[in-house]
């Protein structure tokens, strides 16, 4: 099976369709959605209801601490994502609402597992920088292999028999080997916002039977985007910023 792996599409419609596009042609034949459905971006309406149509087909999706900003004004956010989130929540509808706090922070399936973020504390939202912070998150959970988002540049992480985590950084979207021998944690960059110099959208193809991942990149409407972010009128920093890819 080829399942596509995408996280923190943030509001972003023409990035999200770009990806959905993009990985049909790969051949995908299942979704996950790693979290942060909304925020930042101008269209979190289409964004939430898109999802919504893809969970009733059988995608997996999981809370992101956007997501779980729309219910809960207690969520720690900067200033520029605050008044996002402000202006989102009044954008959605009660079953929109509804369908994001019901959203898990992790789902366990077979030998994988899916989170937004750190898995040693997913509540908590921490992030995934470095091989310190990968081994804190595959010590915590029992899984061969784990998939987050919620930094927005891409990396994978794997683990030895000797105990030591190793990070690697994609280069390109050959399919990368996971190694019975080794645990890994992928982080999947972001559809909607992505923060590691380059702005075209990020996500990931797993193919299961081949036992391998792969890291794609795949252009989108920036110029589309950027107008409906300031056509809501949100920071201009949120649109400047897809440009930048940072």
């Amino acid at each position: 099976m080829r399942i596509a792996l995408m996280s923190d599409i943030h509001g972003n419609r023409q990035a999200f369709q770009a990806v959905l596009t993009a990985a049909a042609e790969r051949g995908a034949e299942r979704h996950v959605i790693l979290g942060d459905i909304v925020g930042y971006g101008g269209d979190p309406v289409w964004c939430v209801d898109k999802t919504m149509a893809l969970a009733a087909e059988g995608a997996i999706v999981i809370r992101g601490n956007h997501d779980q900003g729309v219910a809960d004004p207690s969520v720690s956010m900067n200033e520029v994502a605050r008044a996002a989130i402000d202006w989102t929540r009044t954008q959605l509808n009660d079953e929109q609402k509804a369908f994001l706090a019901r959203l898990p922070l992790e789902v366990e399936d077979g030998e994988r597992l899916y989170v937004h973020a750190d898995a040693s504390a997913p509540a908590r939202y921490h992030y995934v920088t470095d091989a310190e912070t990968a081994a804190a998150h595959l010590q915590a959970c029992r899984a061969r292999i784990s998939f987050c988002g919620h930094v927005h540049r891409p990396a994978l992480y794997g683990l030895g028999p000797n105990g030591k985590t190793t990070a690697f950084t994609p280069t390109s979207a050959q399919g990368i080997p996971l190694l019975a021998q080794r645990r890994w944690l992928a982080v999947m960059g972001a559809v909607g916002q992505p923060r590691d110099g380059n702005p075209a959208a990020a996500f990931g193809i797993l193919d299961t039977d081949r036992g391998e991942i792969e890291f794609h990149r795949v252009g989108y409407d920036i110029e589309g985007a950027a107008a409906r972010i300031r056509a809501a009128g949100l920071p201009d920093a949120l649109a400047l910023r897809l440009f930048r890819g940072k």
